[in-house]
């Protein structure tokens, strides 16, 4: 951003003394928030039926265990009826302690993100010190606010947040509404078009005091079951294999899960289930 408007904008930041980057942004150089950029009218939105020509991601979930929680997603990006990515990331750190997974409109959510990591980040260096768990949900939920009248015309971009509270000596879930409405979630939580979906497996699989290796297999399963019933949802793509994100975020911070254990929990998901018929195909794929 400073290469973009140079020393004006470098010197404006350092001299503001102001703590959140996004008011700073508001207050001078709005051209640079996501909302400027994204906002239409309701006019070009019902004669170019926008929302249908961008990419859309889904399905995020959240899920507790005993040692904090993990942030997932499959992998699809669609634009109306077609596959506009199939191997797209929806779940980002956004500083050492926390993660975020966007659902909806990814071109606004990415630039969420990018600007949320910077917020947390520029807080730091001003104020000597982290922002609460709840200080961090509280920002995220300002930037969504910030998009509410696209999102009225179909231009969502919709967060879940999760954080390490050392305090608490837990992770904690927060989902978002269009509106920027925050809520706490407990156990588990899911958003997207196949969230539906995700959740009643969830229901069915949760309970408290989960293993890592436990969690990780009921979000494989939640995602298998959104992704068969949600077209806008990835399942697992053999061929290219393309398997779901898994992020876990604990007292040691946000790490991305080994993807060869993502894929060896969702081939046990798929071995279970017996794929394609009889378990022949995926027991050839499999790992030994």
């Amino acid at each position: 951003m400073a290469a973009m408007f140079g020393r004006p904008f470098t010197d404006a930041l350092l001299n503001s003394g102001e703590s959140s980057f996004t008011r700073f942004l508001e207050a001078s150089f709005p051209v640079l928030l996501p909302v400027s950029r994204h906002t239409l009218s309701e006019d070009a939105v019902s004669a170019g039926a926008v929302p249908d020509q961008v990419p859309h991601g889904t399905t995020i979930i959240a899920l507790s265990y005993e040692h904090g929680a993990i942030l997932a997603s499959d992998r699809r990006a669609t634009m109306g009826s077609m596959i506009s990515k199939r191997d797209i990331e929806k779940v980002f750190p956004a500083d050492e302690f926390s993660g975020v997974g966007m659902a909806g409109v990814m071109g606004i959510g990415l630039e969420f993100v990018r600007l949320f990591q910077t917020e947390l980040e520029h807080y730091e260096k001003i104020e000597g010190e982290t922002l609460s768990v709840e200080g961090k949900a509280q920002r995220l939920a300002v930037m969504v606010r910030m998009n509410m009248v696209a999102a009225f015309q179909g231009l969502a971009a919709v967060p879940v947040f999760v954080g390490y509270d050392k305090g608490k000596g837990k992770s904690r879930i927060f989902g978002f509404d269009i509106t920027g409405s925050l809520h706490e979630e407990h156990d588990f939580y899911s958003v997207g078009s196949g969230s539906v979906f995700a959740r009643g497996a969830l229901k069915k699989l949760y309970r408290p005091g989960l293993s890592e290796t436990e969690a990780v297999r009921i979000v494989a399963e939640a995602l298998y079951d959104a992704a068969d019933d949600d077209s806008a949802t990835g399942g697992p793509d053999l061929g290219r294999r393309i398997f779901p994100s898994v992020a876990l975020i604990t007292d040691d911070g946000f790490a991305a899960l080994d993807a060869g254990e993502v894929e060896r929990q969702v081939m046990e998901v798929l071995l279970a289930r017996g794929y394609p018929y009889g378990g022949t195909q995926a027991m050839a794929l499999g790992p030994e």
